[in-house]
């Protein structure tokens, strides 16, 4: 059974949070604090915690490096109201996995849980000197973007949005700077995306991987 930790110091919201992930079957914990979050990670493994980011105390933004630094395995969720791209990427850019705004639906807050639960089933099974290939791969989008680019070539960043059918185009920009970053990418001086030599070994393994489980 996977660990969440829920971290909140909304009382009500928290609650709710903690009955509809435990009404999924997921072992849940809450925190009312960032810095009882970090304390409680010392003694115990959780899979997938949901951050808020505007706390008393040590606030979501500082305690996400806190926590990767601690548990680098275990995927972040961060909950903010504030809905802005400059907070998004920051987040993201301090070691976020995801993040969702608030208010939010309890079946968009679903869809995400699943997701990075997925994605963390996927990482346990890498090895150190894999780190930074996995990295690479170990996103959903990631990967998506790499098998459209493997099936239709070059590609610019609106085309790859409206083939991903992501409303959010910051995550796309995102996801895109980290494949760069991994050098899966390459970005052309005509503005469009392509794979580099190991962006398409890495696709055709993604592509045998999934036939194989097809099969």
């Amino acid at each position: 059974m996977e660990n969440i930790l829920v971290v909140d110091d909304e009382d009500e919201l928290r609650a709710t949070l903690v009955e509809v992930l435990t009404r999924e079957g997921l072992a849940v914990q809450e925190a009312a604090k960032a810095d009882l979050a970090l304390a409680m990670l010392e003694r115990n493994y959780f899979h997938l915690i949901l951050l808020d980011m505007v706390m008393p105390g040590t606030d979501g933004m500082s305690a996400i490096p806190l926590i990767k630094k601690q548990a680098p395995r275990t995927r972040i969720i961060v909950m903010t109201a504030f809905a802005s791209v400059q907070n998004a990427v920051q987040a993201l850019q301090q070691g976020a996995d995801d993040y969702i705004v608030k208010p939010f639906k309890i079946e968009a807050l679903m869809l995400a849980v699943r997701r990075n639960l997925q994605e963390a089933r996927f990482l346990e099974g890498e090895t150190v000197e894999l780190d930074g290939i996995f990295h690479g791969l170990a996103n959903t989008m990631r990967r998506q973007i790499l098998l459209i680019l493997d099936r239709q070539g070059q590609n610019r960043f609106m085309d790859l949005v409206r083939t991903l059918e992501v409303g959010d185009h910051t995550k796309v920009n995102f996801h895109l700077k980290v494949l760069l970053k991994a050098g899966f990418i390459e970005h052309g001086p005509d503005k469009t995306y392509a794979l580099t030599t190991a962006g398409r070994r890495a696709a055709g393994c993604l592509s045998f991987i999934s036939k194989s489980l097809q099969g």
